[in-house]
């Protein structure tokens, strides 16, 4: 029997509060965009807020069932993975918007496949890489496999087109290979081989190559392909310290594309400035890859400490990535923000995530100190007519 205590509620508190300032923030940044389709200035507002409300639901439920589970399915969900992408594809099935192909129409709504597959593919590798155990070094029954299942998904995900999701993935893949065991040569020999395929799908598009080029000098075509970044740039630098105030954005007046989705980060900085940026949006991603990192490393078996390894990086390295290419400081992707960014199946999707995240949580080995993440306040809070019965470890 496994040994049951109080999920992380550092996480659990974060995550939440994460989802509220996206409908907070998506209320201001998506007012134009959804008066200009709709007539309505709060339709993508309560579209996103069913989708939050599905999400938490989901989260709840997961939060709730034995992670173990998902050992079970894991070759079957990578398997829906991968026929999903396919299914983008497929004329007649796949939905194409701003020249990609990334979802699949389904009763007059759309599916991410690239979402779904994230998910998938962080459930197969944490039970590929506890059965694989010692001959995780291995190069013909490890390493080729490894590099065959990811190249496939990368090859899948890149005909939508979509190289920041084909990036982040490779990224994912990466830090749960090496935490596995690989060796410094293996992973070695995966970076070169990932930089060299990464020079040759930017040659093969020209608008690859212009975005390496204008992340290069975005001063060099302002009104071309500069264009995005540098209105982000002028977004968060019209915020200053203190914002222009809630509510108050110029960029979201269709200066700023993709102002409630991809780019919903320079709204936030130019309404709440620097500070609120801070506090409100890297602050709580900090905690919660902190949290994922403490959960990873006190899981109670290998599938877990990959699968809660595999969600953090998934959860910070997009926040990062996309960050970062608000900021000039990477190429744009088009990865929205977790949890913040308008967008139905990242949203519930991620929320699923946090809820697996969260059970690994309470099976994790606890000091006495990490029973109780709330201390005194707790104890006191506990002892209200209020509070109700106290959760007692159970087994």
């Amino acid at each position: 029997m496994r040994s049951y205590h109080r999920q992380d509620y550092y996480l659990a508190i974060t995550t939440f509060l994460l989802v509220v300032f996206g409908l907070i923030m998506i209320a201001s940044a998506s007012v134009v965009q959804s008066f200009e389709a709709t007539g309505s200035n709060n339709y993508y507002l309560f579209r996103q807020g069913g989708f939050a409300l599905a999400g938490i639901v989901v989260w709840w439920i997961l939060q709730k069932v034995d992670y173990h589970i998902w050992k079970r399915i894991a070759t079957v969900a990578l398997g829906i993975g991968v026929v999903l992408l396919i299914a983008v594809l497929v004329p007649g099935i796949g939905v194409e918007a701003g020249g990609a192909k990334r979802w699949i129409g389904i009763a007059g709504q759309t599916l991410q496949a690239s979402e779904i597959m994230k998910f998938a593919l962080v459930v197969y590798l944490a039970y590929w890489f506890e059965r694989k155990g010692k001959k995780i070094t291995d190069f013909y029954s490890t390493f080729l496999p490894f590099v065959l299942i990811i190249g496939l998904v990368f090859l899948l995900v890149m005909q939508e087109p979509d190289m920041g999701t084909a990036v982040l993935i490779c990224v994912i893949a990466g830090v749960m290979y090496l935490a596995a065991g690989a060796t410094w040569g293996q992973v070695s020999t995966l970076l070169l081989a990932g930089f060299g395929t990464f020079l040759l799908f930017i040659q093969k598009a020209d608008y690859r190559l212009k975005r390496l080029l204008t992340f290069l000098n975005p001063g060099a075509d302002p009104l071309g392909a500069g264009y995005h970044v540098n209105q982000a740039l002028l977004a968060l630098g019209s915020g200053g310290l203190f914002g222009l105030g809630y509510g108050h954005s110029r960029q979201k007046y269709n200066f700023l594309p993709e102002a409630a989705s991809d780019s919903i980060f320079a709204i936030i900085g130019e309404e709440l400035g620097l500070i609120g940026v801070v506090f409100l949006v890297v602050l709580p991603f900090a905690i919660i890859v902190w949290r994922g990192l403490a959960i990873a490393r006190k899981a109670p078996d290998m599938f877990g400490r990959m699968l809660a390894l595999g969600i953090t990086v998934w959860i910070g390295a997009q926040a990062l990535l996309n960050i970062g290419a608000i900021v000039g400081l990477m190429p744009l992707t088009g990865l929205p923000l977790p949890f913040i960014s308008l967008g139905g199946s990242s949203l519930v999707i991620m929320l699923a995530a946090a809820g697996v995240l969260l059970n690994i949580s309470k099976q994790t080995t606890l000091s006495a100190d990490d029973e109780n993440p709330f201390g005194g306040w707790w104890d006191w809070w506990a002892r209200t007519p209020y509070a109700g019965r106290r959760p007692r470890l159970r087994r």
